[in-house]
């Protein structure tokens, strides 16, 4: 008569720390897509330069302030 020996495989740590971090989808800590950040950088940086009257020569600026609020 054989005898069978269960083996037991035990999950690396890392996967129960994935399984951690996605399991709350509810947290803001989501990353985003590089095209949606373009897109909300440059829609933040359309209003910035329609409230000064889209004077020419400060869209440089509007684009980078618009990335620094994005960012915090």
């Amino acid at each position: 008569m054989a005898t069978t020996i269960k083996s037991e495989t035990k999950k690396p740590s890392t996967v129960k720390k994935v399984k951690e971090k996605t399991a709350n989808p509810d947290k803001d800590s989501s990353p985003i897509c590089l095209p949606d950040r373009d897109c909300k950088i440059a829609e933040s940086a359309y209003y910035k330069a329609e409230s000064r009257g889209f004077a020419p020569g400060n869209e440089l600026e509007d684009w980078l302030e618009a990335e620094r609020e994005f960012l915090l």
